[in-house]
């Protein structure tokens, strides 16, 4: 069992909490780490050690910024099978996922350090004679990144890497339940000498640790992955100092299949984006609206398809399409979401109950319900499991308002073979994204940012870069 410190002004320091916390292995419930339950000092300490820091950080060219970002990405890649393998263990995620999800992480902080000679300002006309308008770009300061643990290591480069690149320093807050792979990381990158304390990593609970580092006035941004509980705790402790926030906070995507979609396209697309990491990814389709036309059809196809996910140990070797949850309190959340489902008077069709082909780990059944209704708690809040509820619908118009009456707006899909249809759809869908005939994930040259209670700012690409900039203009009057 490993025992992991802070990571703090380019050290690993004892936290001054005794506390600890155990990381478990979702499959097996075995104790893999032991990691610091940390306190308000530990925060203060790497906001300290951020700020000194950064302004030798920030006088530094962007290109030299850049080539730190190409050493990490260097370090991933000759590590990638041991960091996958780390990644798996702490979350249950199936080996080939939790590889897909280095290699991609790798790509992002490749892809982050190119904006290093793109960093742009604008020259604006004046109304006076001989001024020149400047509009400069310039970093916030310290960001503060608060990660999740369903894509840990990849949302921590989400963070990291625009805000590195942009003349930020940070400090990372890993989640409780995965955050082995970033501490492993960080380890292996001591080797490329990233000035001390550009960046740092703080392991402990929300309520001590986070509050502690969105309160501080040492503190420019703030931006979490998470839940939306979460999301106004962090948006009350960042007012006191009026910090900005970048907020992702999950989704209750809805997938619209019309008469004319390609339908055996559109069950694999919506069954592999509800199973993927067992349904615990913000984007994941949670809800499915089908055209009554081909309502029959569709169940037909999509039932055999659920029946089919081979559900195993993450390591197997039969390549599994899912695993365990990562937690027995998540386990007990789509447990207990399901039974309510069914009170109401759900139907299940496939699954329904917790798994018992295993004596260990948090295994659910993927599970397909129908005869659900649009103001039950499984079509209106997020399940974040392996639990997929099918309505039927008459008119594209209702379908897109069904989609519509719902909280979060942070993905949609619709799957049709008509141009006008699809189109009009993307129009009025309001959520952040819109995949047409594909499956939900996105690609790190976009903007994943969410509508109405899915969040405030985005990530990704150059719009989720420019979240670590702030403006200064210059009028220069000349004679």
């Amino acid at each position: 069992m490993k025992e992991f410190n802070q990571y703090i002004n380019g050290k690993f320091v004892k936290s001054t909490s005794t506390e600890t916390t155990a990381v478990l292995n979702p499959c097996t419930e075995e104790v893999l780490s032991l990691i610091p339950k940390g306190s308000i000092v530990d925060a203060n300490a790497a906001l300290e050690a951020a700020q000194a820091s950064q302004h030798a950080w920030k006088s530094l060219t962007a290109i030299e910024r850049a080539s730190y970002l190409h050493k990490m990405a260097a370090v991933i890649r000759e590590n990638r099978e041991f960091l996958a393998e780390t990644l798996a263990k702490e979350q249950a995620k199936v080996i080939g996922l939790a590889q897909v999800e280095i290699d991609v992480t790798a790509d992002y902080y490749d892809y982050n350090a190119g904006w290093a000679r793109r960093i742009e300002g604008e020259i604006i006309q004046s109304d006076r004679k001989k001024e020149h308008i400047f509009l400069h770009k310039a970093p916030i300061g310290v960001a503060v990144g608060i990660c999740p643990w369903n894509f840990p290591f990849f949302v921590a480069a989400r963070k990291i890497a625009p805000a590195l690149v942009t003349g930020n320093t940070c400090v990372i807050k890993p989640s409780c339940i995965a955050p082995n792979t970033i501490l492993e990381f960080i380890r292996l990158i001591e080797k490329i000498e990233l000035p001390a304390g550009v960046l740092n990593v703080v392991c402990g609970t929300g309520p001590v640790v986070g509050n502690a580092l969105t309160k501080s006035p040492i503190t420019g941004i703030v931006s979490l992955t998470g839940s939306v509980a979460a999301g106004q705790k962090i948006m009350e402790a960042a007012a006191t100092n009026i910090t900005k926030v970048s907020l992702e906070l999950g989704g209750k995507a809805p997938a619209i299949v019309c008469a004319d979609a390609n339908l055996d396209l559109a069950v694999n697309a919506v069954v592999s984006s509800k199973v993927i990491f067992s349904g615990q990814v913000c984007n994941c389709a949670e809800r499915v609206y089908v055209e009554d036309s081909i309502y029959d059809e569709f169940m037909e196809k999509v039932t055999k398809k659920m029946a089919d996910v081979k559900v195993e140990d993450a390591f197997s070797d039969n390549n599994p399409d899912m695993s365990s949850m990562v937690s027995k309190d998540q386990l007990d959340k789509v447990a207990e979401m399901v039974e309510f489902a069914k009170k109401e008077g759900a139907e299940v069709v496939v699954g329904g109950a917790r798994s018992s082909q295993f004596d260990r780990g948090y295994f659910y059944q993927p599970t397909l319900l129908t005869n659900v209704k649009q103001n039950m708690q499984i079509v209106q809040e997020e399940v974040f499991g392996p639990v997929l509820p099918v309505m039927k619908f008459g008119t594209l118009d209702e379908a897109i308002a069904m989609a519509n009456d719902n909280e979060y707006g942070l993905t949609s899909s619709i799957f049709s073979e008509n141009f006008n249809k699809v189109m009009h759809a993307c129009e009025q869908l309001e959520f952040g994204e819109t995949y047409v005939n594909r499956e939900h994930f996105e690609a790190i040259q976009g903007f994943h940012a969410g509508w109405k209670k899915s969040g405030l700012g985005g990530a990704d690409g150059k719009h989720g870069m420019q979240e670590y900039l702030q403006t200064k203009v210059i009028y220069a009057q000349y004679r």
